[in-house]
C-alpha cells in the first residue's frame, strides 16, 4: 500500500467527471459502482440501461447530461494541477486503497494521498481530542503518540490544533509514523502555523483527504472527514474533550464503523474532561498509557502484523535511575501543571530545594518547565 506519482490521469478523469454530476453523492456514486464495473461505464450506458440497471429517471437523466460546463472547467484545471505535483489520487476500486478503509459503509470514492502509505499502516490507531487542550492534555497525549509509534502502531489525527497536532508530534518524536487527514484540499495546510508539521508527517508518513484539490477548509468538511480518520484505525482514542466535541463524534463514528473507542479520564471539574469520562460511563476502554490499548488490538492483528509491535521502549517513569530526592518531586508532579510551591507544600520540602531537584529532573528530561514557573512530567 505505498503512495508513488503514478497515477493514471485518463482514468482518474472518469471519477472527476461522476463526482461532478449534480445530485450525485459519494453514497449514489458507491452505489452505481456495485452494478458498473467503472465509472467510465456508468458514464458511457445509455438511459435505458441506467434504468434497468436501478437508476430512478431523475438520476439516469442527470448521468447523461453530464457535469455542467463550468465543472469540467474545474477538472480540467484540477487534472492540470495535479500533474504538476508528487501527489497520488487513489480510487476505491485501486488495489492500494486502504483495505479498512474501504470496510466502512461510506469509505471515500477519491482518496488524495501527499506522502507513502504503507503496509504496516494497517496497524493504526487514531488520537483526537480538543483543539483547546490543557497543556497537560497536550503532554500526555504527545508521550501516549511516542509510545504508540515506538511499539509499531501508526498515528492517525486530524492536524488540528491542540491535541491533533500533538499527537502527530509524538508519533514523530518517537520515530514511528503518522497519518493526517485533512477537512480541505491536498494543496492547502489548514491551520496554515502547521506547515512545518505538515512536512515533517509527509516525510515519516502520510497526508490524505477527500475533497477537490483546492477545497478551502470548510466547516462541513470536518465532521465528514473525521470517518476517515476512524476508518484508517483500528480504534480511537480521545484524550480530551468538551461535551459537545468534534472528537466525541469520530468516538461515535468509530462505534458505528466496529471499532474500538478508548478514553483518557480526565478531571471531573474540566470542561475537556467531561466529554471523556462520559465516554468511559459509555463502555470506552480507560486509558492510562500506551500499552493498554496495544493490549486490546493485538488480538484483532493479523499474524504476520504482530511482530511489528512491542512494548514501548520507553521507561515512563523517566531516563535513568532517580535518588530519594528525586523519585519524591518526581512523584509530586503530574501531567497538570505544578508550581514549585505547590510541590514543596505536597512534599512538605523547602521552597529551594524542590527547585534544585526540579532542575536536575529537567536536565534529565524527567520534567518540564512551563510558563509561569508551572511543571509537569516530562
Amino acid at each position: 500500500m505505498q503512495s508513488a506519482n503514478a497515477t493514471n490521469w485518463s482514468l482518474l478523469e472518469p471519477w472527476l467527471r461522476l463526482r461532478a454530476i449534480n445530485g450525485l453523492g459519494d453514497a449514489t456514486i458507491l452505489s452505481l459502482l456495485q452494478v458498473f464495473p467503472t465509472p467510465e461505464v456508468v458514464l458511457k450506458a445509455g438511459f435505458d440501461e441506467l434504468i434497468e440497471r436501478g437508476c430512478s429517471r431523475r438520476l439516469a437523466d442527470a448521468i447523461k447530461k453530464g457535469p455542467s460546463k463550468s465543472a469540467c472547467r474545474l477538472i480540467d484545471t484540477e487534472l492540470s494541477e495535479l500533474r504538476k505535483t508528487l501527489y497520488t489520487v487513489w480510487t476505491v476500486l485501486d488495489p492500494s486503497y486502504p483495505a479498512r478503509l474501504r470496510m466502512i459503509p461510506d469509505p471515500p470514492p477519491l482518496l488524495y494521498v501527499s506522502g507513502a502509505l504503507l503496509e504496516e499502516d494497517a496497524v493504526a490507531v487514531a488520537v483526537v481530542g480538543a483543539r483547546r487542550a490543557t497543556a497537560g492534555g497536550c503532554l500526555f497525549t504527545e508521550e501516549l503518540a511516542r509510545d504508540l509509534a515506538a511499539a509499531g502502531v501508526s498515528v492517525v489525527s486530524g492536524l488540528a490544533r491542540g491535541i491533533d497536532a500533538a499527537a502527530h508530534r509524538g508519533a514523530l518524536s518517537g520515530g514511528g509514523r503518522t497519518i493526517a487527514v485533512l477537512g480541505c484540499g491536498i494543496d492547502r495546510t489548514y491551520p496554515s502555523e502547521h506547515a512545518r508539521l505538515r512536512c515533517q508527517i509527509e516525510e515519516q508518513g502520510a497526508v490524505v483527504t477527500e475533497v477537490p484539490i483546492g477545497t478551502a477548509p470548510e466547516p462541513h468538511n470536518f465532521p465528514r472527514r473525521n470517518r476517515i480518520i476512524s476508518g484508517l484505525s483500528l480504534g480511537v482514542v480521545v484524550t480530551e474533550a468538551a461535551l459537545d466535541s468534534g472528537s466525541l463524534i469520530t468516538a461515535q463514528l468509530a462505534c458505528e464503523q466496529g471499532r474500538e473507542v478508548f478514553a483518557v479520564p480526565g478531571s471531573i471539574k474540566a470542561d475537556t474532561g467531561r466529554g471523556t469520562n462520559a465516554l468511559i460511563k459509555q463502555g470506552a476502554a480507560l486509558v492510562e498509557c500506551a500499552d493498554d490499548v496495544v493490549r486490546v488490538l493485538t488480538p484483532q492483528i493479523d499474524k504476520p502484523m504482530r511482530k511489528n509491535l512491542q512494548r514501548s521502549r520507553f521507561d515512563p517513569a523517566g531516563h535513568g535511575p532517580l535518588d530519594g530526592q528525586e523519585r519524591l518531586v518526581y512523584e509530586a508532579l503530574s501531567h497538570e501543571p505544578r508550581t514549585v510551591d505547590e510541590v514543596a507544600e505536597l512534599i512538605h520540602e523547602p521552597v529551594a530545594i524542590v527547585t534544585a531537584t526540579l532542575l536536575s529532573l529537567e536536565l534529565n528530561r524527567q520534567a518540564r518547565q512551563l510558563g509561569g514557573q508551572r511543571f509537569v512530567r516530562a
